[in-house]
């Protein structure tokens, strides 16, 4: 079964941290984590996918803008894994979010919307949460 867990009023701002860990099901496919002021504008949609048509197992990281997606980055280096604990460790710099990664590296994707306060957060698909953390 796919987890939705949206959150609202969340106040995230520039220098604040937000710690992630769960366990991604056995046969997953793909999820998301959303950072913005609404579903329709998000700074950062982040989607690692373990099936992707184009690459296989991919992590792509969007933005949206008053419900238009952006391009897409994608980066191969996926070091995620079905059935694996997951940490991932979303680092909020201004201009720059920077994705920590389990195995240690991170993606860095830019803050295209220049947004300054996260008010929305939202995780869904194939991964079973256990713990999210914000600190500063």
């Amino acid at each position: 079964m796919s987890l939705q867990l949206e959150m609202k009023n969340v106040n995230l701002k520039t220098g604040d941290q937000l710690k992630i860990k769960g366990i991604l099901l056995h046969d997953a496919e793909r999820f998301q984590i959303d950072l913005g002021s609404d579903e329709d504008n998000l700074a950062l949609h982040f989607n690692p996918r373990f099936h992707d048509d184009c690459d296989g197992a991919v992590l792509v990281c969007n933005s949206r803008s008053d419900g238009c997606w952006g391009d897409e980055q994608r980066d191969t280096h996926n070091p995620l894994h079905r059935g694996a604990e997951l940490k991932i460790v979303l680092k909020l710099s201004g201009d720059m979010f920077a994705v920590e990664l389990p195995d240690g590296n991170e993606v860095q994707f830019p803050n295209r919307v220049k947004m300054g306060v996260f008010d929305y957060f939202r995780v869904i698909g194939d991964i079973k949460l256990t713990s999210i953390k914000i600190s500063q």
